[in-house]
């Protein structure tokens, strides 16, 4: 057995949005890669002092690890689309420990036939299930939804593992002929998200509110863009006649994302809004895509920090069925400690999210192991964790 233990917090963000911050707690515990205790040093005194590690969070912010919904991986951790390897470990130090792929679009001379484009999925799924580039879990294998697929191949994909699907670049005339595709995919338990708005790279097409009333995805990715929104009357169309989740990029129209999150805040549907980066793509790689995120929309729309991360955590958990994300006994150890950036005006991390800094992180957890100590992509941190025993490689691997 081995355990963690994570204490000295100020602050404990849930990940959860109807109570994102976990009232009195400065403790959480790891056992086996699996948290196993939350709450206050002095009832988790034994688990700390028998912990193989403590991670002393020195007065900052504990939080779950980011979950980045919309990252283009394809396989391994390289992005043909910008030519960056070792992408997705560096977004670690941006605070992600998951990822969830809108389909693995990226990879160079991408099959349209239904054998090809099973194949293209299941390899995708199976390689990351065996590959953790800087310690997160990559969801990969999301089926991209084409004209060729029939319902039998959505059995196939299912007895496969595959659970993700993307729709928006299939070879379809018209995107409301992809009907069946979606409601195929849906009954065999996969869950999709369709793109939305104007069209992103060449081969694909606009997808307008009518397409997606009539095809009834489960996720509206990237309703502020991806890069191009949806009109407001398009955006309010989908708010109000359907219950989709309700993605919101960094790689989309921000001025269109602080409207839909507002507008999510009056009509009492925060638990629909799940945050993503929609990178790597013509936006280029960026490790602090998803926390950027969370840092413009709480400041700019003067929402609490603590219930943005949870959209950008606990939400997307919920939505795509994933083990992390929420700061729960029985979720997965991924966690990140964080405080203010040194020379922040601000003295905590959900302070400096408040005005728009992006806060310095000190750790990264992930299956309760320190993956990374000083990131060497966010400011440094005004406090940052101490770790016992000590862990020479990390302590150097940062700026």
């Amino acid at each position: 057995m081995n355990t963690l233990a994570v204490t000295g917090a100020a602050t404990v963000f849930s990940g959860d949005i109807e109570a994102p911050i976990v009232d009195g707690a400065d403790t959480v515990v790891v056992t086996d890669g699996t948290i196993s205790d939350v709450g206050n040093a002095r009832d988790l005194r034994a688990a700390i002092d028998n912990a193989d590690t403590v991670v002393d969070a020195r007065g900052s912010t504990v939080a779950p690890g980011l979950i980045d919904s919309h990252c283009h991986v394809v396989l391994g951790d390289y992005t043909p689309r910008q030519k960056t390897v070792d992408f997705l470990a560096g977004y670690v130090h941006g605070g992600i420990t998951s990822v969830v792929s809108p389909g693995e679009i990226h990879a160079p001379g991408r099959p349209h036939t239904a054998v090809g484009v099973k194949a293209l999925a299941i390899a995708a799924r199976t390689c990351f299930e065996n590959f953790h580039p800087g310690g997160m879990t990559v969801h990969a294998g999301s089926v991209v939804l084409e004209p060729t697929l029939q319902e039998r191949d959505f059995a196939d994909l299912q007895d496969a593992g595959v659970v993700l699907a993307k729709f928006g670049f299939g070879r379809y005339k018209d995107p409301a002929e992809g009907v069946d595709q979606v409601r195929w995919a849906k009954q065999h338990g996969i869950t999709v998200m369709c793109h939305s708005g104007g069209a992103s790279i060449p081969g694909s097409k606009p997808i307008t509110p009518e397409h997606l009333l009539a095809l009834a995805p489960d996720v509206c990715g990237h309703i502020n863009g991806g890069p191009t929104s949806l009109d407001p009357d398009g955006v309010d169309t989908i708010m109000d006649e359907t219950g989709m989740a309700l993605q919101l990029v960094q790689a989309g129209n921000l001025r269109s994302a602080v409207r839909i999150l507002e507008r999510a805040v009056r009509q009492d549907a925060l638990s629909r809004i799940v945050i993503g980066s929609d990178t790597p793509t013509g936006t280029g790689v960026m490790p602090l895509g998803v926390i950027k995120t969370v840092a413009e929309l709480a400041s700019l729309t003067g929402l609490d920090p603590a219930l943005v991360w949870a959209a950008a955590s606990g939400n997307n958990a919920r939505t795509w069925n994933l083990p992390a994300g929420l700061v729960t006994p029985g979720r997965a150890g991924d966690l990140v400690v964080m405080d203010a950036p040194w020379g922040s005006t601000r003295d905590s991390a959900r302070g400096a999210l408040a005005v728009g800094d992006i806060p310095g992180i000190s750790a990264v957890i992930t299956a309760g192991r320190v993956r990374a100590l000083k990131s060497r992509n966010t400011p440094a941190s005004a406090r940052s964790a101490n770790v016992e025993p000590r862990i020479p490689h990390l302590d150097s691997s940062a700026h």
